[in-house]
């Protein structure tokens, strides 16, 4: 009796909540996910799978039964579907989508053609278009036969003898045209359309501006291929950010909290390996001053305070240009003028707070050169906060990198570097004024 109610409990968690019985899968590991999905019929494994991290989708994959394997990828959806394939090892994604059904095979391959991150991989392929010269009345006839199916219909798009997208219906004018008119006079040219290989931020930039349910997807040629519906195209955008803070601080852009443990090793490890070289660095600068520190211990009291104002103030900076570049605010021409601002602003912050720390220097221990030496310190730490965390961002971006990925670790670097060679320069250079 334990084994049927506790398979009946499993199908529920996946009819009510696929996402979160993905969810769960990812944490079981390997040998506990195939064990619940054996006791989980294809159409609510294909549900799951839709909502799981497509690297671990993909491992999990590879160890199902090849006909069962078929007929999961075949209930996905195609944009899911596609990402798994893509995570597949080159020489055995011919043998998979060999044996899906050939339309299924098609729209996947249509897919996986177009590089991550752009219209063409997060359209679907579902949509209506009737040519230009069908007759109204057999247009209204199609449509009435999909409604008595129950076939859902948005928009119904126009296209030429060569698939080119020139319009879209108006449904009033459609029912009011004459039968036998030609769909091309009654329809509504200059269709707002974008192309399959404009980046998905870019999408939603431009598509912010129209009130549209879905978007049209044109190639190089103008020809329909896709559409984009708008709460997609929002999930996608908000994919995107989250993405671009994972990658920020050094993780994995595609890594969920429940991504299993060795993939989001291997996700971070790399950049913690070049966090460490870069924490050498700083401590490489500050192994320069070892005299100097050790004849006035107090200089170790004041080197975190430095750099972590330093590496604070370096970080609204790339948070701020980020999101204009993001947002499509900072063009390329307008780099040094960025970067001019964010310099100018870390010189104004650096005063400010390079006065409040001089005075608290020179009340706790009573001399003003030490306050001066900090307070210089501080003005030239966040100087060069402010023009590297614009900078950064906006070089990677020119020469192809994502600005994104990791630019933290890289500005915190920076920051501490000149932190604490400009503290322990300048205290070098008054050392005469700070033993006494």
């Amino acid at each position: 009796m334990v084994q049927p109610i506790t398979t009946s409990f499993i199908r529920k968690i996946f009819e009510i909540d696929p996402a979160d019985a993905a969810h769960n899968l990812e944490s079981l590991g390997e040998a506990g996910s195939l064990f619940i999905l054996k006791k989980v019929p294809a159409p609510l494994v294909a549900r799951a799978f839709d909502c799981m991290e497509p690297h671990y989708a993909s491992q999990l994959f590879q160890k199902i039964a090849l006909t069962e394997a078929v007929e999961i990828l075949s209930l996905m959806t195609v944009n899911r579907a596609a990402e798994l394939v893509l995570n597949l090892p080159e020489e055995t994604r011919a043998a998979y989508l060999g044996a899906v059904d050939p339309d299924c095979a098609e729209k996947i391959r249509t897919l996986v053609t177009f590089p991550e991150d752009t219209a063409g991989r997060i359209m679907s392929q579902e949509f209506l278009a009737f040519r230009g010269d069908f007759k109204v009345r057999e247009a209204v006839r199609r449509l009435r036969s999909m409604a008595r199916k129950k076939v859902p219909v948005s928009y119904v798009y126009v296209t030429d003898s060569a698939n080119r997208l020139i319009g879209v219906l108006n449904m009033r004018d459609l029912l009011l045209g004459e039968e036998d008119a030609d769909l091309q006079s009654v329809m509504l040219p200059n269709v707002f359309a974008v192309n399959a290989k404009t980046d998905r931020e870019e999408v939603a930039r431009v598509a912010a501006h129209q009130r549209f349910m879905f978007i049209p997807v044109v190639d190089d040629e103008k020809r329909l291929l896709g559409t984009i519906k708008m709460d997609e195209l929002v999930e996608a955008a908000q994919e995107e950010a989250t993405e671009d803070i994972q990658k920020m601080f050094g993780a994995g852009g595609d890594e969920k909290v429940f991504s299993p443990l060795w993939f989001s090793l291997k996700k971070r490890v790399g950049w913690l390996h070049v966090n460490l070289a870069t924490a050498f660095l700083a401590a490489s600068v500050v192994s320069l001053f070892e005299d100097m520190i050790a004849r006035l211990a107090v200089l170790a009291v004041f080197l975190p305070i430095v750099a972590g104002q330093g590496g604070n103030a370096g970080a609204q900076s790339l948070a701020v240009v980020m999101r204009g570049l993001v947002m499509h605010e900072v063009e390329p021409r307008m780099a040094g003028k960025v970067v001019f601002k964010e310099g100018l602003l870390g010189l104004l912050n650096g005063i400010v707070i390079g006065l409040v720390t001089a005075g608290a220097a020179i009340l706790w221990h009573g001399n003003p050169w030490l306050g001066l030496v900090i307070g210089l310190a501080m003005v030239i730490n966040m100087v060069a906060a402010g023009v590297t965390g614009a900078a950064i961002p906006i070089f990677m971006k020119s020469i192809g990198w994502d600005p994104a990925q990791s630019s933290s670790i890289i500005q915190t670097t920076v920051t501490d570097v000149v932190g604490f060679f400009s503290f322990l320069g300048l205290a070098t250079l008054f050392q005469g004024y700070l033993l006494k």
